[in-house]
């Protein structure tokens, strides 16, 4: 209790249509001692201090039946309950509110949700007025006010206008101040938030670099459980079938030795054949398994495309190196391969009608485009994806395999596209992140 209340039990009436509401205000007043009846309306309330008179009314505004304000009206109008002290319940949302209330006759108004001291303190305000009643009395006449286009006739005195209007404004500056506390709590929350929010900005990106990188690795072990399967495939079948070749040519040529020696020798020399091409095999097992060992490095394009003569020898053939010198290439450590096998198989499969080799360069879009070109044999249509395939050839076909391979490992691209009979056109193609000029 907060000692500004006389202890005696002083009767009450609360006019609630909450039972919830109702029992709680009842327990705020019961515990300062006030003795407490309840109403659920203005019809009941009216019953109630028809039988036994409060020394108080506090009436929710919003009721069944009769609400708040007729209430108050009836209890002024009457005069033998005129003088009664009545308070209005309300949640205080519109101005209306409390010239509505002063228009009925109120003495002051308690804001929902009910905070005890408030209850506690409009009561007692309300009681003391009681010994200083208002010098101006009520005015037959009336104010007339107008607001919100309504008119209202308010005939309480100057002294309890203003005690409800100071009350209103004490009430208006304590929400005021926990809405500035509420708003300040709100920033150090947001504040925090926005702090966690970065964290988790940073943790998504980590968890983002952490994935891409997780995604390399998996194309990695893709790539080189593919290489193993390549590899295995090499060992057990190709090797295999060249040493069970080699052995059935030596054993043929065990057997002709005495009857027919130029025989034996012809198979003594496809032996050899076979030889050769068994150790182009293994020597390709050795270049594969480097490929993507090594990380990616950037190579100048004009520079790759002279050290593919060292590889090959050119005869009469000339070779036209077009690609601008600042060009580089973002690719595996094994790129000059590619070069050279590209030079390697014009030489070898161009035929007569071969002259010359060209490679130029071309950048669309930020995609940058190698071509090697030459005026040979060409490559028929069916074949143009074949010839990337393992195996295929009229040599050892692995050269443009292993050239597939190599540049596949940073996203680039090689196909074929010239005309048959007119020429090999390979196109490589290199993405934006793997072409730049130094």
């Amino acid at each position: 209790m907060n000692g500004t209340v006389p202890k005696n039990p002083m009767k009450l009436l609360v006019v609630e249509d909450s039972r919830t509401q109702a029992e709680y205000l009842r327990h705020i007043l019961e515990n300062e001692g006030y003795r407490v009846v309840l109403a659920t309306n203005g019809v009941d309330a009216l019953e109630q201090i028809r039988i036994d008179r409060p020394a108080l009314v506090l009436s929710d505004i919003i009721m069944p039946e009769m609400d708040g304000y007729e209430l108050c009206r009836r209890i002024r109008s009457d005069a033998a309950t005129a003088a009664m002290p009545v308070i209005l319940v309300t949640q205080l949302f519109d101005p209306v509110d409390v010239i509505k209330g002063l228009e009925a006759g109120a003495d002051n108004f308690i804001i929902k949700p009910f905070e005890p001291q408030h209850v506690y303190s409009r009561i007692h305000r309300v009681l003391q007025t009681l010994d200083r009643p208002d010098p101006d009395g009520r005015s037959g006449a009336g104010i007339e006010v107008s607001f919100a286009n309504s008119h209202h006739t308010i005939t309480a005195g100057r002294l309890q206008i203003l005690t409800i209007l100071l009350s209103t404004y004490d009430l208006a500056v304590k929400k005021n101040t926990e809405l500035q506390e509420t708003h300040e709590r709100l920033n150090a929350v947001n504040e925090e938030l926005q702090v966690t929010v970065e964290k988790l900005k940073q943790a998504n990106d980590d968890l983002f670099a952490e994935n891409a990188e997780r995604r390399k690795v998996e194309d990695a072990l893709e790539k080189a459980n593919k290489k193993l399967q390549l590899m295995a495939s090499i060992t057990r079948h190709d090797l295999l079938n060249q040493l069970m070749a080699l052995h059935e040519y030596i054993e043929l040529a065990l057997l002709t030795r005495n009857d027919d020696a130029e025989k034996a020798w012809n198979h003594i020399s496809t032996a050899d054949g076979v030889v050769n091409q068994t150790i182009n095999t293994v020597r390709f097992t050795e270049d594969y398994q480097k490929v993507g060992i090594k990380s990616a490095v950037w190579r100048n394009i004009h520079s790759l495309v002279n050290n593919s003569l060292k590889h090959t020898l050119l005869g009469t053939v000339k070779l036209e190196n077009s690609i601008p010198a600042d060009i580089e290439l973002r690719a595996d450590p094994l790129i000059e391969k590619v070069f050279s096998n590209l030079v390697e198989n014009a030489i070898r499969y161009g035929g007569k009608s071969l002259t010359s080799i060209r490679f130029t360069y071309g950048c669309s879009n930020d995609i940058g485009k190698i071509i090697c070109e030459d005026d040979g044999a060409g490559i028929a249509l069916d074949e143009k994806e074949k010839i990337f395939a393992y195996g295929f050839g009229k040599n050892t076909g692995l050269g443009l395999f292993l050239s597939r391979e190599i540049l596949n490992i940073t996203g680039i691209t090689i196909k074929e596209t010239g005309e048959p009979s007119k020429g090999a056109r390979f196109e490589i193609t290199c993405p934006q992140a793997t072409i730049r000029s130094s």
